[in-house]
């Protein structure tokens, strides 16, 4: 949900982010009937400029205007991005906007849209504060230095350092609070070394890696899309980590093996999956849709009552790839939010019981944002201005959809198997659901969290303010 702060307005569609963001996204949602209101203060990249540049965008376009201060004086805030935190407060106090309108790079954020492209270790950390505080990883990211490294999906993480000789464990990062834990794992910009002392199945050892800059996949290579035998059946898999244009076609690859091997019961595991473009996420419902005629309708995207020349509704569309599920888990936990949200809820009015929500409860973003360019500033800002609906009209789903889902199953995330493995436990949950074994339901508001033995406490580590990236956005729990 892009519009570009120049002559030619266009305005693109994004679904992303829990944990305070959202992402890119180059889908085309609708054109805008009139161009944006320019800010009071010219064309400078002065912090009140921009403010007043910011000031104007929200009210022009926020989805809950009633919200917003009859007005609001942006001096006493030293950033853009307090000054739209005090804009915005009243929804983020209401549940309707989590930190979900912010101001990002134009430059960082086409880059990740395009190829994945962000810095970092390549992994994914969750927080376990059930017994004091361990952090553990979840997923390494093929490309990136810390899987090159040796450093994979259930190590822990025990100390963090910028030399071998001045370790401080995580135990005591986290006693320190706030920013500590973070702060020592550094900036997200290539070159940045840590010493990280790491446990898993190989034994105790201190790795040095350095911050790089390399393209996250989308699908994993490694098990991202895979057909499951178990029990005398095929089941199809897939893994998505973010929803962007790079993933299209690994996903149409991965749909194509799927129907080839004729299988109608699939696995689609959005358990980390934090957002990213509608036109992915309709994408997928199009996969899914070769039973679906084009004159049904996969979601109705809305905009507050004076920019209603801007909603849209998305029919579904087969592809030469598309199968027809008879029943479809889907894997997800308090990561999995907006564009993830919207394929599990756009398949409820057509497959009802037979879609399955397994391992806990979602986040609960139902709405999504556009993004106004202002060019000059390389400023971005995402802005929620449009919300999202099913065939059947149900939408409004901010405590998760497991209010909404009519079938779920409750499953632990168990980082000793790889996602995937019919031993992992969502994995294994997901299967038995497909093959309609019995199952205890998910609880409003609960989430089984990520765990090591499959048990609870676990949260995925996300950093916050706004040196946050556009993937760490995305990709929850990513560094």
């Amino acid at each position: 949900m892009v519009r570009r702060w120049v002559n030619s307005v266009a305005l693109l569609a994004l679904l992303s982010g829990c944990g305070g963001g959202g992402g890119g996204s180059t889908q085309i949602a609708g054109t805008p009937t009139s161009s944006p209101t320019p800010g009071p203060s010219g064309s400078g990249c002065t912090l009140r400029e921009r403010q007043d540049w910011v000031a104007a965008q929200i009210r022009e376009w926020y989805l809950f205007p009633d919200t917003l201060p009859a007005s609001l004086d942006p001096t006493p805030y030293s950033t853009v991005d307090a000054y739209i935190d005090a804009l915005t407060a009243t929804a983020r106090a209401q549940g309707k906007d989590r930190y979900f309108t912010y101001l990002t790079s134009i430059a960082q954020e086409n880059a990740y849209n395009a190829s994945g492209a962000t810095a970092g270790f390549g992994l994914r950390f969750a927080l376990d504060t059930s017994q004091g505080a361990r952090v553990f990883v979840t997923e390494a990211f093929e490309g990136g230095p810390a899987l090159a490294a040796g450093i994979d999906r259930g190590a822990e993480i025990l100390a963090i350092g910028v030399s071998s000789g001045n370790l401080t464990t995580v135990t005591t990062l986290y006693g320190q609070g706030g920013t500590a834990l973070n702060d020592a794992l550094g900036p997200s910009t290539a070159g940045t070394t840590r010493y990280l002392q790491v446990r898993d199945a190989g034994g105790t050892r201190v790795v040095a890696v350095a911050k790089a800059d390399f393209n996250l996949p989308a699908v994993s290579p490694r098990y991202g899309a895979q057909i499951i035998t178990d029990a005398g059946r095929q089941y199809g898999y897939l893994n998505l980590r973010t929803f962007i244009p790079a993933a299209d076609q690994s996903l149409r690859d991965a749909f194509a093996s799927f129907r080839a091997a004729g299988i109608t019961n699939v696995v689609i595991d959005f358990r980390y999956n934090g957002g990213g473009a509608l036109s992915t996420a309709e994408l997928i419902g199009d996969l899914l849709g070769a039973n679906r005629q084009t004159s049904e309708v996969f979601d109705y995207v809305s905009f507050r009552p004076e920019k209603a020349s801007n909603n849209t509704t998305r029919f579904f569309s087969p592809q030469p790839q598309s199968i027809a599920p008879t029943r479809l888990a889907f894997i997800g936990t308090s990561g999995t939010a907006s564009a993830s949200e919207l394929v599990i809820n756009a398949m409820i009015p057509y497959l009802g019981a037979n879609v399955g929500l397994i391992g806990g409860n979602t986040y609960g973003k139902p709405v999504g944002q556009i993004g106004l360019d202002r060019s000059q500033c390389d400023d971005r800002l995402r802005v929620i201005a449009l919300a999202i609906q099913n065939a059947n009209r149900q939408g409004g789903y901010y405590n998760g959809l497991v209010g909404t889902v009519q079938a779920s199953c409750k499953a632990g995330d168990d980082i000793r198997y790889p996602m995937g493995d019919p031993r992992e436990a969502s994995t294994r949950a997901a299967l038995d659901f497909l093959q309609g074994k019995s199952c205890t339901p998910i609880t409003a508001g609960a989430d089984t969290g990520v765990t090591a033995q499959a048990a609870g406490g676990r949260a995925l580590l996300t950093p916050g303010g706004p040196a946050v990236s556009p993937a760490q956005r995305d990709v929850p729990g990513l560094y």
